[in-house]
């Protein structure tokens, strides 16, 4: 594969190219799931190719081939330095890299357990068995279960001498409970909504969360709230579990501070940004307890953001996002690095596979632990009333990521430090400055996870990535509760 990425480049070195870079990129995926007793589906699939992207005249170019034959990866070459070409007659100014040594290199994904020599199945027989444990409970109507593995290995080079060979590993389940009764259905997830839990680990992750274990008490959970009452409308309190909380940082964090979306060169699906870089080090974004960072490193933790190298070969970075509640960092690389005046990439820009252009992607944007020792029982108990709202069950948020809704699949009225009664269809809304300035109480690091979210969506062609979201259970202060899900 070396020998593949090298041709490409000499093939790019032509005059008015000032910069290229190849990767080669090869995929495997396995996804299995159930739903009521049955296999649902069992799909394997493999991918290998290779692009080339060049800076010629000023302007990028992007192509890219299956066929991983000489005389493909030259054309393929031939072919960016075409594009890049005609891009330069409509430019309206050269494109300019951050500057970044150059980096010979090897990296992967530490695991214990490889999924792929886990067998097919076996892992259907996991999931058989939680469905089979979802409906045993009276009241369960659908059962459906999913399990994923990834894994992906990259050889990379460019014009500026830099080598690097990546191989990073993914694992990924869950589960959903469904009572259908009257004219309503409920629904219980985990270990979270959306496809459970995802990380870059091997299969060590599926023993871990303890997926049968957790099965029985899940589907209870869904009957029992058609019994529930409606969660109240009103301001009030609430604490947002870690789960739910990593999305609302996924939103009103992760998108708006794609720096590609502030300058206006991107917004596919998830629009723009109120965070116009007038805003930087100067708004303040949320309290003081507010400290949001995005971390690609692997010493962060194993989310679907780590990585050893961006797919530019810019090593993997902690940047500061909001510090004690202030602005202070966007998502660059190294094209747009210079317009926040910073002398080098974040580190953030990656495709979804050989044939996509990079872009600016999430790494892991979290919100880090209270420093002082807190668990949630404790922050439970050291709170007169509030709403408990646990696992996302939809959303809506403004294209300037800015008006949010969110909904819950259960709330926990909270009076006087015990938890009274469970509630239905909870739901918060807010503005996201007037939110995160709300938020009083973060719980410490024993109460963190780093949750996985496999399906973010940007760009056009679409692009689906990983994407890692830290958080610890919180507290927010009089924050508008109850409008999504009316009670009938």
């Amino acid at each position: 594969m070396k020998d593949v990425t090298e041709w490409g480049l000499s093939a790019a070195a032509q005059p008015g190219v000032s910069y290229a870079d190849t990767r080669v990129v090869a995929q495997r995926s396995r996804a299995l799931t159930t739903k009521n007793g049955k296999v649902g589906s069992v799909s394997e699939a493999e991918s290998t190719g290779v692009n080339v992207r060049v800076i010629a005249d000023g302007a990028w170019g992007f192509a890219a081939s299956a066929d991983l034959s000489r005389g493909a990866v030259e054309a393929t070459a031939a072919r960016a330095i075409e594009i890049a070409r005609a891009s330069a007659q409509v430019k309206r100014e050269d494109v300019r890299l951050a500057p970044e040594k150059p980096v010979v290199a090897e990296w992967a994904t530490p695991y214990k357990i490889d999924p792929f020599s886990v067998s097919v199945e076996q892992q259907i027989d996991l999931l058989l068995k939680i469905d089979a444990e979802l409906r045993s409970v009276a009241g369960i109507t659908l059962a459906e279960t999913n399990l994923n593995c990834n894994r992906e290995e990259q050889w990379f080079a460019s014009s500026e001498g830099s080598k690097i060979h990546q191989t990073k590993l993914s694992t990924g389940a869950g589960y959903a409970a469904y009572a259908f009764a009257g004219n309503e259905i409920q629904k219980r997830s985990y270990p979270n909504s959306y496809g459970g839990q995802w990380q870059n680990k091997g299969y060590e992750l599926i023993e871990e969360w303890k997926l049968v274990e957790n099965a029985r008490r899940i589907a209870q959970e869904a009957v029992a709230l058609h019994s529930a009452e409606q969660c109240p409308e009103g301001k009030f309190d609430i604490i947002l579990d870690s789960a739910q909380l990593g999305l609302q940082i996924h939103e009103s964090v992760g998108h708006p501070i794609e720096l590609d979306r502030v300058l206006g060169m991107e917004a596919n699906f998830a629009g723009t940004s109120f965070l116009t870089l007038d805003k930087l080090r100067k708004l303040r974004y949320g309290s003081d307890l507010v400290n949001v960072v995005a971390d690609a490193r692997q010493e962060h933790g194993p989310g679907l953001g780590t990585f050893g190298f961006d797919d530019e070969g810019v090593p993997a970075q902690c940047t500061p996002i909001i510090t004690n509640g202030l602005f202070t960092g966007y998502l660059s690389s190294r094209e747009t690095a210079h317009t926040i005046g910073a002398n080098r990439s974040g580190g953030t820009l990656r495709a979804e596979s050989w044939n996509r252009l990079p872009m600016i992607r999430m790494t892991n944007i979290s919100l880090l632990p209270g420093e002082k020792p807190l668990s949630l029982e404790q922050l439970i108990a050291s709170t007169d009333h509030a709403i408990l709202m646990q696992t996302n069950r939809s959303w809506s948020i403004d294209d300037k990521r800015y008006n949010f809704q969110f909904g819950c699949e259960i709330g926990w009225e909270i009076k006087n430090g015990k938890r009274v009664r469970m509630l239905k269809n909870p739901s918060y809304s807010g503005i996201t400055t007037e939110f995160w300035n709300s938020l009083d109480a973060i719980c410490s690091r024993e109460e963190w996870i780093l949750w996985g979210t496999p399906n973010c969506g940007k760009g056009q062609p679409q692009q689906v990535m990983g994407t890692g979201h830290g958080a610890a259970p919180s507290r927010f202060r009089g924050i508008k509760v109850g409008s999504a899900y009316r009670g009938s």
